[in-house]
């Protein structure tokens, strides 16, 4: 799909380009390609002169490739953008090309960002004024996107925060902990790649010496936004580590009572065992031939030894 936008009266005006002769009569200072098929690439390349690399999104792209400037002016940018999913959170590359006071984008997935982005620019007038705007407010998107996925972690590890401390956790809250951490530990190393990777392509541009004297003053308020979202992927960290090491410590005591209770049981049955095994001897005189009681005594006194340990078990608190 083949987006573009263009500025009418300081809001951005989006159009879908279905051929090539479309794009003669649109003046955009952005262009969005979204699992661009070869022909929507081809129009690209024949009308605006820039060529999309066929490794633009791969992941496998050597770091020096990520930030770079063709001799032609193009200015290369690839970065990674959060998709805060329930079921699949995940980091989707998207490969930046500003040339010529155009910003082209080109993605594989839809970006909630985009859309947020699309969204303010038809509602707040003058919030974009040409191409590089677009790229800052992108990277400004991110870090707000970042940090309300930020928030719904600290309410999740909340919810089982409570579980795990307030309440009796048998093996099955437990895995259900377990399996929640885990996934809010996932996404928060997630949104912490993120912001590094949004905090390299803003330090890139800031030393290119591409923006003007506000859009600078909008880098660095960028960066420090996410310089403060760092410290709540820390104490995120710290916590899940935390809750954590309490489901695990829980897991721990409900098998030691287990193992406990084996341990109490196997020794509270040695002496019944022992007097069977000394009644079971084959004596020449049988206390239960000899004996009329012998056999209702032998299953007394079995008994008593059974009770007698667990009692002195349960005073010393070991029950």
């Amino acid at each position: 799909m083949l987006n573009v936008f263009s500025l009418a009266l300081g809001r951005l005006v989006q159009e879908e380009i279905e051929s090539l002769d479309a794009l003669a009569h649109v003046q955009p200072v952005w262009v969005d390609l979204d699992a661009p098929t070869p022909e929507e690439k081809g129009w690209i390349a024949q009308h605006f002169g820039v060529t999309i690399p066929d490794d633009a999104v791969d992941d496998d792209l050597e770091e020096s490739a990520r930030f770079y400037e063709e001799d032609n002016g193009e200015l290369h940018i690839r970065s990674d953008f959060l998709i805060d999913d329930d079921e699949n959170p995940r980091n989707v590359r998207v490969a930046f090309i500003l040339f010529r006071n155009v910003l082209f984008s080109m993605h594989d997935e839809e970006l909630p960002v985009f859309r947020l982005l699309r969204l303010r620019a038809r509602r707040i007038p003058a919030l974009i004024e040409d191409a590089k705007d677009v790229l800052l407010k992108l990277y400004a998107a991110d870090a707000e996107y970042s940090a309300d996925a930020l928030e719904g972690i600290y309410d999740a590890l909340e919810v089982v925060g409570q579980r795990v401390l307030k309440e009796d956790v048998n093996d099955a809250v437990a895995a259900e902990a377990l399996s929640a951490i885990a996934k809010e530990e996932d996404l928060n190393g997630r949104i912490r790649r993120n912001v590094m990777d949004t905090r390299r392509a803003i330090s890139f541009m800031m030393r290119s010496r591409l923006l003007n004297a506000e859009q600078f003053e909008e880098a660095r308020q960028i960066m420090r936004d996410i310089d403060s979202l760092d410290s709540h992927t820390t104490f995120l960290f710290d916590k899940i580590n935390f809750l954590m090491n309490a489901t695990v410590g829980f897991i721990n005591i409900n098998q030691n009572k287990i193992i406990k209770l084996f341990s109490v049981a196997s020794v509270a049955l040695l002496p019944p065992t022992l007097i069977a095994s000394i009644y079971g001897m084959n004596f020449d005189v049988m206390p239960e031939l000899k004996w009329h009681y012998g056999y209702p005594f032998a299953i007394a006194l079995m008994v008593a030894s059974v009770v007698a340990p667990f009692v002195y078990f349960r005073r010393k608190g070991w029950l």
